[in-house]
Formats: structure tokens, sequence, C-alpha cells
């Protein structure tokens, strides 16, 4: 069992109680005992002391004798006192001790745990730079514990101005970029579709036009993207497998088998992620396929209380070493970072990820051996 700092400290401030506690009794025990008169020494005291002498000699010997005894009594019942009930007294001392020290450690940890728990509510927040926006709220004395807060709160409004410059940015060199995608595509189609125009200019402009198209793809999965990075607002009750059903259904799949087994799967979040995170799935496994007989297979279930959609497919060997890689943006299998036109834009994984750690769910993938991935999402089920 492992203690934590606040028993450590207790049980530090209880042990050097008691070891002082013992030390003082055991050095008091043996200053009264060194010092106590023994009974050889009250005898010689009395016999160097006049003797009586006539009838009264017999009287004062009896009382000198009980004198002796009594002061052996008295000093033997304080030497008990002192072993035992001074024993029982420094126990409940140090429980006592122990209690206050436990309270006392308590109080004085109490702003790291506000840092502790600023950092888990940063932590498990839902998208990726949430909660950065949180402080630290400072009080006491200017010591270790405040300068540690005032660091962790001025590491915070670093973070989330980064943060927030980095969606801004996203943001806005996105919407930039599409005006000019727009009015090339526009301009391609026409040169495309005149008349007069020569086979070697149609076959360029359609090779121009796929390339506009992928650049357009790029800009939608960065917003998408970005998008997905932000705190999900209104929640509505969504079944996956209804979603799936859809996808499955209004995507084309030339060359390949789709095929949809769908079982009940409820869970709470935004629809449109949702469903562009199925879509990202249907679209890769088809995009990522063998040239001929692939399938595709999207099924979901509800498995340990979670609602989960599953998307497997044929396709190349993926090593197992690369499986991660591929939900970083801009990567995929291989080493090349940058693909033809008529593959993705590299963010299909990337906005599977991020939709799904937006809606506290998990993605993972697996390499089948004989080629191709099994990508499964587990989203928290509805209440």
């Amino acid at each position: 069992m492992t203690l934590t700092l606040r028993n450590r400290l207790t049980l530090v401030y209880g042990g050097l109680f008691l070891i002082g506690g013992v030390l003082l009794l055991l050095l008091t025990y043996s200053l009264v005992a060194n010092t106590t008169p023994g009974s050889a020494g009250m005898i010689m005291s009395r016999q160097e002391a006049p003797a009586p002498t006539g009838p009264a000699a017999d009287a004062v010997s009896e009382e000198q004798k009980f004198q002796l005894l009594l002061t052996e009594n008295v000093w033997d019942d304080a030497l008990d006192a002192i072993s035992t009930q001074g024993t029982l007294a420094l126990v409940l001392v140090a429980l006592g001790t122990i209690a206050l020290g436990w309270l006392i450690a308590g109080r004085m940890l109490r702003p790291l745990a506000r840092i502790t728990d600023t950092a888990a509510r940063i932590a498990e927040a839902p998208a990726a730079g949430q909660g950065l926006h949180e402080r630290i709220k400072v009080q006491g004395p200017q010591d270790e514990l405040r300068e540690l807060a005032e660091t962790f709160n001025r590491m915070l409004e670093r973070l989330d101005q980064s943060f927030d410059g980095q969606r801004s940015f996203i943001s806005n060199a996105s919407h930039e970029l599409r005006t000019p995608l727009t009015v090339t595509r526009a301009l391609l189609e026409v040169a495309v579709n005149r008349r007069n125009a020569s086979p070697d200019v149609r076959q360029l402009g359609e090779t121009l036009l796929e390339v506009n198209a992928r650049h357009e793809r790029l800009i939608d999965g960065l917003l998408l993207l970005m998008r997905s990075d932000r705190e999900l607002g209104e929640r509505a009750w969504v079944d996956l497998a209804d979603i799936a059903e859809h996808v499955a259904a209004q995507t084309p799949a030339p060359n390949v088998s789709l095929t949809a087994s769908c079982e009940e799967a409820p869970t709470r979040g935004e629809p449109v992620l949702l469903e562009r995170l199925v879509q990202n799935l249907v679209e890769n496994a088809i995009r990522y396929n063998v040239p001929e007989d692939g399938w595709v297979k999207v099924a979901t279930r509800t498995e340990d209380g979670r609602s989960v959609v599953e998307v497997a497919n044929s396709g190349p060997v993926v090593p197992p070493f690369e499986v991660p890689g591929l939900f970083e943006p801009f990567r995929r299998l291989g080493t090349e970072r940058l693909a033809t036109a008529s593959k993705g834009a590299g963010l299909g994984l990337s906005i599977v990820r991020a939709v799904a750690e937006a809606h506290g769910g998990e993605a993972t993938a697996k390499a089948r051996p004989e080629g191709g991935l099994v990508v499964t999402v587990a989203f928290p089920p509805a209440p």
C-alpha cells in the first residue's frame, strides 16, 4: 500500500514526538531512580543521629523504622507511576499529536491539492487545449507552495495563448485559402467545358481539377479538425447503427464489397461530427484497399458498457509499428509525406481520433496479418 504525502508527514510528526517522549520518559525515570535514597542510606542517616536514651528509645526506634518503610514505599510508588502512568500518558498524547499532525499536514498541503485538482480537470478535458483557461486560486503566505501555484498559472497562460493562436491561424488560413481554390475550380471547369478545347487542354484541366479538389478536401479537413478540438456544445442522443448504415448506403465503393452489420449502439454527441467520423473510416477503408476483390465491413455494437463502431478492410500489409503513426496529421502508410491526388489529404484518421476524444471516446487500430486494418472507436454509452 502506497502512503500519501499527508500520511507520511503525519507519521514523521508522530514518530518524532513519540521518540522524543520515550527518551524524556526514560531520562526522568533514570534521574528519579538514581536520586531515590535506599534503605542503607536511611539506616546510616539514622545511626549518625544521636541515639535516644531511656524509656523513649524503643518508641523512637519504631517511629524511625516506620518512617524508613514509608519513605521507601513512596519512592517505589513514584517510580511505578512514572513507568506505568507516564507511559499511558505518553501514548495518549502521541495519539493526539498524530491526529493534530494529520490536520496540520492537510492544511499545509491544501494548495498542493488545488494544483492537483486543476491539473486533473485540464487533463480530463474532452479535447486538446480545453480547460487551459482555468487558474489556481493563490492564497496564503508567499511560501514554496504559493510559488509553485503561481508558476503553474503562468505555464497555463502560455499554453492557452499557444493553443488559441494555433486555432486562430488554422481557421484564418483555411478560410483565406478557400476563396482562391473556389475561383481556380471555376476557371478550370470553364476551360475544360469549352467547345474548342483541345484534348490536351481537357486532360490537363481534369488533372488540375483533381489536384484542386484534393486541396479543397485538405482545407475542409483542417477546419473539421479544428472544430473537433473545441468543446462540444449541446449533445443529442445518437444511435451509431443508424449513422453507420446511412454512411454505408451513401458512400460509393467501386471495386470494393461494402457490407454493414449494425447493432444498436446508443451514445450522446454531435450527429454531424459523428457522421463525419464514420464517413472518414469508410472512405479510408475503401481508398486504401487492394485493386481487386477488396472488401470493407462496417459494424456497430455495445461492448463492456460502451458503444463501438468498427470498420475493417482488406488492403496492403501494415507493419504494426506504423499503426500508431497513422493517427497523426498528414501521415500515411510508408515514409512518403506527399501523396497523389487520388489519395486523401492524410487527415482522415486524425479527424477520427479528434472527434472521438471530443466525445470522451477512444480510437484504436489493429493491423490484420492478411493485410488491411481494423479501426475501432469506442464511445461512452448514452445515459
